[in-house]
């Protein structure tokens, strides 16, 4: 059943080395649905006082059985025009590889 509300927040930095520059970007944000299994929707805004990296964006991230696993899919509305979307999808390929074999670890 969908919930909806502040689910509590999220503060993290995203890290990436360029291959021009190091970027670092700290961000904050809040969940504002939750479907127990099914789906998550975040907002998140990154803390800089660049502008072309401000602004709100809306992820939402669906979750699906799969053999032997979860298919997540994650969608994002408002990205910032600064940062390009192939860097956005490397980083989060990289997150979801890094998460996945935490859990295979154990």
């Amino acid at each position: 059943m969908p919930e909806s509300g502040p689910f509590g927040s999220v503060r993290g930095v995203c890290s990436n080395a360029h291959p021009y520059r190091d970027i670092t970007l700290p961000f904050h944000g809040r969940f504002v649905k939750l479907v127990t299994n099914e789906q998550v929707v975040e907002v998140v805004e990154f803390e800089t006082t660049d502008p072309a990296l401000r602004g709100e964006m809306t992820i939402t991230i669906a979750l699906a059985d799969a053999d032997g696993g979860t298919d997540v899919l994650a969608v994002h509305d408002g990205l910032p025009r600064g940062l390009p979307t192939a860097d956005n999808e490397a980083g989060w390929r990289s997150s979801l590889a890094k998460l996945a074999a935490l859990i295979e670890a154990g």
